[in-house]
């Protein structure tokens, strides 16, 4: 073969679309499945080193119940919310089907449809970008591609594509549900002739920290690790406004919940931060439900305050900021 033919061959190529699920086992080193004749790091695997560099500050703004699903992502041991597919991304034939979100999937996978055809999402995975709201975007749209009974293989994670936003009516308010363990991984009449699912059950129940989502106020949520007691209150506000308003409860001495409770800090997540305070020994979650909404009531006064802040407020504000902690 002459110099010219040997260059049209190269530059003769055969474009194969590729599913993301396709790619989920190819090594980096590898021919890429696309037939390019490549290793798949120098072919179809470069949006995978690529897709980290895409990140969102605030991933899940826009959404109902935004504060509950970074709870949810971040905090919440076990917890579940329905949601219903619609929009333009939605393909006609699932408009209206109901989706399960869930804090957490077996093994930490990505979703599962069931036999009967329902679909649960994890939201809650080893796998993460830089959004979020496109990696759970990504495995609704995969799991509607996936046969009755198998797992959710997302493969890739993507930098394009619809995000939760897109897929979902964000007009309607999302039914937030917590609960004391994970029963919803099993579905009715599961066969268990040898007790391992019991006895995975049994594991994962007793890992998970007992947690309670307040009704009183949106987003904050009771907990006990060990034998202390939280309340972690996921709020909606900017960073340097809500911590303006905390101080100037602090420095005021109205920063507790509860008498004997005490204001710790805060850690940052997607975006919002998530004030945290150590409840006395032995506070019930009911016990906290009037607090907390008084609370809400002197917070939003605080926000609304637009005088500078004073010298006590401005050394509170400090204290507060030295005891963030950032969730990635």
């Amino acid at each position: 073969m002459g110099k010219k033919s040997r260059q049209r061959a190269k530059n003769t190529t055969t474009t194969v679309t590729l599913d993301p699920a396709d790619l989920v086992d190819v090594g980096p080193r590898e021919p890429c499945p696309c037939g390019s004749g490549k290793r798949f790091k120098q072919c179809h695997g470069k949006d995978r080193a690529q897709t980290a560099d895409s990140f969102v500050v605030r991933p899940f703004e826009g959404l109902p119940s935004e504060c509950d699903l970074i709870a949810f992502r971040e905090i919440v041991p076990s917890g579940t919310v329905q949601v219903e597919l619609a929009g333009q991304s939605v393909p006609a034939e699932h408009a209206g089907k109901v989706i399960n979100l869930v804090t957490l999937l077996p093994m930490a996978m990505p979703g599962v449809v069931r036999d009967d055809e329902t679909i649960w999402i994890g939201m809650q995975t080893h796998a993460s970008s830089g959004d979020p709201s496109r990696d759970l975007g990504h495995a609704i749209t995969t799991a509607l591609r996936t046969e009755p009974g198998h797992p959710v293989q997302v493969g890739d994670l993507m930098k394009d594509g619809p995000r939760l936003q897109d897929l979902i009516d964000t007009s309607k308010p999302l039914d937030i549900k917590v609960h004391d363990g994970f029963e919803y991984w099993v579905g009715e009449n599961v066969e268990d002739p040898t007790g391992e699912v019991a006895a995975g059950l049994e594991r994962a129940n007793a890992a998970a920290a007992p947690t309670v989502r307040l009704e009183s106020v949106d987003a904050a949520y009771w907990t006990q690790i060990g034998d202390r007691i939280y309340l972690r209150w996921v709020m909606p506000h900017t960073e340097d406004t809500l911590l303006d308003a905390l101080a100037r409860l602090h420095a005021a001495g109205s920063s507790a919940i509860v008498d004997g409770s005490r204001l710790i800090g805060s850690f940052r997540a997607l975006g919002v931060l998530a004030p945290v305070w150590e409840l006395p020994a032995g506070t019930e979650a009911a016990e906290v439900e009037k607090p907390a909404a008084d609370f809400a009531t002197a917070l939003e006064k605080a926000l609304a305050t637009e005088a500078p802040l004073t010298t006590e407020e401005r050394a509170a504000r400090a204290g507060l900021a030295s005891r963030q902690l950032t969730i990635r």
